[in-house]
């Protein structure tokens, strides 16, 4: 699974140009969007939630969680009207980094609203990751992937494009396979998530 990727002609694009040729892709007619995201590190910088998160104000970063929800309605309707089926899995390592707890706050918020998103312990896949981990990926329809980068220190840096129709198709049944896998959202949360006591945060 996913071991195509390894020597998969791609474009290199900045973050700029990634934004652009995904709102143009998006809005072309795709049937489906998948996105499979596997660090456990990042940095979300100007958005208010995670700046107070990052300056260890952690009440703040909560309270602050549900300042897009409005935004992200709208977008699901807009999906919704576009006949979109947009789902996320997100892999997560234990013990929870910070980071990982602090986003699974904001990823609730876009669940109440629409969001068909799935958690999967990275124990279970194990057995993929021998040698590399499960790629950073969005896939939008057969038209188009892109491989999220970030930078060393955790900031988004563009992605690589493939548009290999075959690669595509291989890597959409490998997240289709993944996400069958993973567990239902609230159940996760509850159980994983809402227990923990507030992170320690050095950013």
């Amino acid at each position: 699974m996913f071991d195509s990727f390894l020597g998969s002609p791609s474009v290199r694009m900045d973050r700029p140009t990634y934004h652009a040729d995904f709102r143009r892709i998006r809005g072309s007619g795709i049937p489906f969007q998948n996105k499979l995201e596997r660090g456990q590190n990042f940095k979300e910088r100007g958005f208010a939630s995670w700046e107070a998160f990052a300056a260890g104000d952690w009440e703040a970063s909560l309270s602050l969680a549900d300042e897009r929800r409005d935004a992200y309605a709208q977008q699901f309707r807009e999906e919704a009207q576009r006949n979109i089926l947009a789902r996320r899995l997100r892999v997560i390592e234990f013990p929870v980094t910070p980071y990982v707890q602090w986003e699974m706050f904001v990823l609730r918020v876009r669940v109440e609203v629409g969001d068909n998103i799935r958690v999967l312990d990275a124990r279970k896949i194990s057995d993929l990751e021998r040698e590399r981990p499960v790629p950073e990926v969005v896939i939008l329809g057969d038209v188009v992937m892109y491989e999220v980068q970030y930078d060393d220190d955790g900031n988004a840096a563009g992605a690589n494009r493939f548009a290999d129709p075959a690669l595509i198709r291989e890597t959409n049944a490998g997240f289709n396979e993944l996400y069958e896998r993973g567990e239902e959202f609230h159940s996760f949360f509850d159980r994983e998530i809402a227990p923990l006591p507030a992170p320690a945060v050095a950013y």
